[in-house]
């Protein structure tokens, strides 16, 4: 059986991150963040970092070629953060960024997590992102893992649940509301 998993002409997978196409693209998002975060505000991953046993990296790929790349963190006790999200160029605003998000929301809920949390910037190259993940159920919250306020960060949060209750953030709002 693929470890694939087909969506019309897009396909899921984990991602090798030895290929020269994820390696550049992990570099242009690495670099898209040094343009429009402070340096000491960037919490992005790169190519080594996204080799921890601990972390899921997941690409997306039309007829072949790299739409995009995703990943998820196990922060332990049922807790899960959403990193390295990032559509290649020419694949915006064509459903990869939702896929991949929904891809990673099922693997979280199969693999046991209550939660998936981010933090994204309060830049306005981060506008989209943020409404983005507002759209798919994700709140605003208080710095989570090892994270400690930053006027440059919003920390969002979404429980995976299926008893029909609201998402409710059981920490205060960040700093940069």
């Amino acid at each position: 059986m693929s470890r694939a998993s087909a969506v019309g002409e897009l396909v899921i997978e984990a991602a090798d991150l030895d290929a020269p196409d994820i390696r550049a693209l992990v570099a242009e998002h690495w670099q898209a963040m040094a343009d429009a975060s402070p340096g000491e505000s960037m919490h992005g991953l790169d190519i080594a970092a996204l080799r921890d046993p601990a972390i899921r990296v997941r690409s997306a790929r039309i007829n072949g070629e790299l739409a995009g790349i995703a990943a998820l963190v196990d922060l332990g006790a049922g807790h899960a953060e959403l990193k390295s999200m990032r559509t290649a160029r020419g694949y915006g605003r064509r459903g990869v960024a939702g896929r991949l998000l929904d891809r990673l929301l099922a693997e979280a809920h199969a693999a046991g997590f209550a939660r998936v949390s981010l933090e994204t910037g309060t830049e306005s190259y981060y506008d989209a992102a943020r409404a983005f993940y507002r759209r798919h159920g994700f709140i605003e919250c208080a710095p989570f893992a090892d994270y400690q306020p930053d006027p440059a960060s919003i920390f969002m949060t979404r429980a995976l649940h299926d008893d029909g209750a609201p998402n409710e953030c059981n920490q205060q709002p960040s700093a940069a509301e």
